[in-house]
């Protein structure tokens, strides 16, 4: 893949993301079997992958069930190579059911491949 399109998908998902429109990039932007990897299991889960389109849009049903945000910024995007890139979000979001309000800082790294997104993994700050 050129670079010039990989630049392209990753700063079309950073825009998307910046605008809180998180699914239209997983209608236009990621392939239909695309596999999603948390640093740890979604809470009611055994496993830290989502696999398939429909899994991430469960995940991120439950995260706007769950989580109620006041803040959110995207960072990058930063390229690697032909075919990954890199994002920083950082969310400042409460607990809806415990009402916990918590500071959050994560790397996303996405691979591209044929036009479309294949796999993101998201790497928690400590």
């Amino acid at each position: 893949m050129a670079q010039s399109q990989l630049a392209e998908i990753a700063r079309q998902l950073v825009a998307l993301c910046r605008i809180g429109k998180e699914a239209q990039a997983l209608d236009t932007l990621y392939a239909g079997g695309a596999v999603s990897i948390e640093a740890m299991p979604m809470p009611g889960t055994a496993s830290t992958e989502a696999s398939g389109l429909e899994a991430i849009r469960a995940k991120h049903a439950w995260w706007n069930g769950a989580m109620d945000v006041h803040r959110a910024s995207v960072e990058g995007p930063y390229l690697h190579g032909s075919d990954r890139f890199g994002v920083i979000f950082e969310i400042d979001a409460t607990n809806k059911a415990s009402g916990q309000r918590q500071s959050m800082k994560e790397i996303g790294l996405y691979t591209v491949a044929d036009g479309k997104i294949v796999r993101e993994e998201f790497f928690h700050g400590l």
